[in-house]
């Protein structure tokens, strides 16, 4: 498995705007994008793009404050012919604001860590599951490299108790009820909900509810709501009270 550092990080996510770009290259801009409800694919590359650029530009003054990302003027094309390019050239904004910076640089960041580190996992990440937006919307099935997708699903466990857009985050919480979420690539995570919270480790159980899915990729899908689960054996009214309230 990959060492994550803050440059591999930052190169992984470079290379899935790539991929993103050439997904939507020649696409219909106004194609419907069913996991973004209200969205067609003009706005959910607008959207990652933008995202990108707000956060190079805060990266590279490495911020003490939220910037206001409507403010900004992201410059998104008229004709989404050129939104490939568009977006291409956000990664290289972001690729250059990123590599400028220590990862241990103190900055604002939505989430726990506060450093410029935080921000090239977390636009690896935002870039992999709109990507897969993308594909989806296009009749393409995604997939997603394993040691990327097993970071990704880390990386959802770690920020989504930051999610404070999200009220109801702050429901998971019970009395050591546990989920079990496992890969048929021989990956697992345990969650175990707790009366101050949830925790998650690297393990196959035992649980009340045990998820199934084929790969990493599948599975961090799965946890960001962009696929239902391939099996579910117990509890599953336990998954549901999970599903309903883990959103970032």
């Amino acid at each position: 498995m990959t060492e994550w550092t803050h440059l591999r990080h930052t190169e992984a996510a470079a290379a899935e705007i790539g991929r993103m770009a050439a997904v939507v290259r020649g696409a219909d801009g106004t194609t419907p994008v069913p996991t973004c409800p209200g969205w067609d694919l003009g706005e959910l590359v607008a959207h990652t793009g933008a995202v990108h650029r707000w956060a190079a530009a805060m990266v590279r003054d490495a911020a003490d404050r939220r910037y206001d990302r409507a403010a900004m003027d992201h410059g998104f094309p008229e004709d989404f012919a050129e939104a490939a390019d568009w977006l291409e050239a956000g990664a290289v904004q972001l690729t250059d604001a990123l590599k400028s910076r220590d990862p241990d640089t103190e900055m604002w960041g939505w989430a726990g860590d506060r450093h410029a580190r935080f921000w090239s996992r977390r636009q690896l990440h935002e870039t992999v599951v709109h990507r897969a937006d993308a594909e989806i919307a296009l009749g393409i099935a995604p997939r997603i490299d394993e040691d990327v997708a097993a970071d990704g699903v880390e990386e959802f466990f770690d920020v989504l108790p930051y999610a404070r857009w999200r009220p109801r985050v702050a429901e998971l919480r019970s009395d050591g009820e546990a989920i079990s979420w496992r890969t048929g690539t021989g990956l697992a995570w345990l969650v175990r909900l707790t009366p101050k919270g949830f925790t998650y480790e690297r393990s196959e159980g035992p649980a009340d509810v045990i998820v199934g899915a084929p790969t990493a990729g599948d599975l961090m899908l799965t946890l960001w709501n962009r696929r239902e689960p391939d099996t579910v054996r117990g509890d599953d009214e336990l998954l549901r009270f999970w599903r309903e309230r883990a959103h970032i």
